[in-house]
């Protein structure tokens, strides 16, 4: 196993520390920095990127050859760390614990440790990894972004406020695939220079967001992570939503959907409440809506037309569940639009 001591004040300082161990090249372009690693230590890149509210994402697309021990010293630099895995897998303990808690792919994971103590983390030999961290100086952050901290649960409430870092804080959550897309909107940003890290630092504002919003829902139901479905049988159901959002207007049906995933509907129907906390017919109707709004935003099209174009054959019950979900009619909805326009003008 190889042990990388991590005493850095920075998210640039801790990747420099892992680079003196394992090796490779840091290069810089439009404010990201990436780690690039192609020996007998490591294959895949560290890329990190920070801001001058607080905040930095710090990114792991790697394969380690040995076993990692990253040893983090607490006591100068000690951010709030909102971890999420899209590939592979990863473990972490605090000081006083002996045992490791695995952080799960597409589980929403919080940790922050107190002054003076360490955070441990290991990565395992030939385990390919995704995870996308994003590191919170807690104070600086509610200064500069935060006006009233109070709309965070007592919770993080607590942790954002902890100005001594007296406490430490571990949130191991339910599993998310809200996040897995949005970071791979993160990793798909194609422009460059200012632009490119303005969209990025828009969407960690969104990954932040939804930590914060699972955090908030797990508390208040009591969640575990828990589901008798494997990882694979999850990314089966993620790969049918995006089937369903590619093509809105088909006439699925659960059978069908179920049949071409290779899942019973038993376990569609429970993937799709773990990660969508809908039905899959509550999913199909939720996404339909969003097109609808988005074509009545972006075209001139008429209500029949929206209608016909999202895959309903009732213009009264779409304009029902519409106005439900948004309270506003369809009508209405256009008529704004239309206002809105004139006065542009």
């Amino acid at each position: 196993m190889k042990i990388i001591e991590i005493t850095a004040k920075s998210t640039e300082g801790t990747v420099r520390q892992i680079k003196d161990v394992i090796g490779g090249k840091i290069t810089e372009r439009w404010g990201e920095y990436v780690l690039e690693v192609d020996n007998e230590n490591a294959k895949g890149k560290i890329t990190f990127i920070t801001f001058e509210w607080g905040g930095s994402v710090l990114q792991y697309d790697i394969t380690f050859f040995d076993d990692i021990s990253l040893i983090m010293d607490a006591s100068e630099f000690n951010p709030i760390h909102f971890v999420y895995t899209s590939l592979g897998h990863s473990f972490h303990r605090f000081k006083l614990n002996e045992e490791k808690r695995k952080i799960e792919q597409f589980q929403s994971v919080i940790i922050t440790s107190k002054d003076d103590g360490y955070n441990y983390g290991y990565f395992e030999k030939n385990v390919e990894v995704h995870i996308h961290l994003i590191q919170i100086s807690r104070m600086k952050f509610i200064k500069k972004r935060l006006n009233d901290a109070s709309v965070l649960n007592k919770h993080l409430y607590e942790v954002f406020h902890d100005q001594q870092h007296e406490r430490v804080f571990a949130y191991f959550g339910t599993y998310n695939l809200k996040l897995a897309n949005l970071i791979k909107q993160f990793d798909k940003v194609k422009q460059k220079g200012m632009i490119r890290i303005l969209i990025k630092e828009g969407i960690v504002y969104q990954i932040l967001s939804e930590h914060m919003t699972q955090h908030n829902k797990d508390v208040r139901l009591k969640k575990q992570p828990d589901t008798s479905l494997t990882k694979k049988e999850l990314n089966s159901v993620r790969k049918v939503a995006e089937r369903i959002l590619k093509d809105v207007s088909k006439d699925y049906t659960v059978d069908e959907l179920a049949l071409k995933s290779g899942l019973t509907q038993a376990k569609l129907q429970e993937g799709f409440k773990l990660l969508y906390t809908r039905t899959v017919t509550e999913y199909i109707r939720h996404v339909r809506l969003e097109e609808a709004r988005d074509l009545m935003n972006t075209t001139d099209l008429n209500i029949s037309q929206i209608v016909y174009t999202i895959g309903f054959s009732s213009r009264s019950y779409f304009s029902k569940i519409f106005k439900r979900k948004y309270n506003l009619s369809p009508s209405e909805f256009l008529k704004n639009k239309q206002e809105a326009a004139i006065k542009i003008a």
